[in-house]
């Protein structure tokens, strides 16, 4: 399938996750690529400053110093975590990176990633994160 016709079948509505969220119109296939993940290129001073002054928390790593800023983008800015993900980001190029499916994905379902920095473990609210937390109280 054609990233460009799977990105023009999301759409960013209410999630019963965390504000808005990421929703496909159609059955995506395991290991599709969903979308190019693409936005403003910018250094790791940037990216800092930007999650510091601003409270930008829509900026992915993208390797070396190479962070991209989707705060403008209409639709991948809305991507909410769970650690139970339906989708991954790998590898793309200086300027973008792959939203991927890990398993087919239903019509209407939101997509997920899980964020893999340690501060959101302690704000998810699924089943392991709540029960780890219990467990360090």
């Amino acid at each position: 399938m054609n990233s460009e016709y799977l990105e023009e079948q999301l759409e960013a509505k209410d999630s019963s996750i965390h504000g808005m969220g990421v929703f496909t119109k159609i059955l995506i296939p395991q290991d599709s690529v969903i979308m190019r993940i693409t936005g403003e290129v910018i250094d790791e001073d940037e990216c800092c400053r930007r999650e510091d002054e601003e409270n930008n928390v829509y900026i992915f790593y993208n390797g070396d110093d190479n962070y991209i800023d989707v705060a403008n983008t209409e639709v991948i800015r809305y991507i909410n975590h769970e650690c139970n993900c339906n989708c991954y980001v790998d590898d793309g190029d200086e300027t973008s990176l792959l939203l991927c499916a890990a398993r087919d994905i239903q019509v209407g379902e939101e997509l997920t990633i899980d964020y893999g920095y340690e501060e959101i473990y302690d704000l998810c609210s699924c089943e392991e994160c709540s029960a780890n937390r219990k467990e360090k109280e």
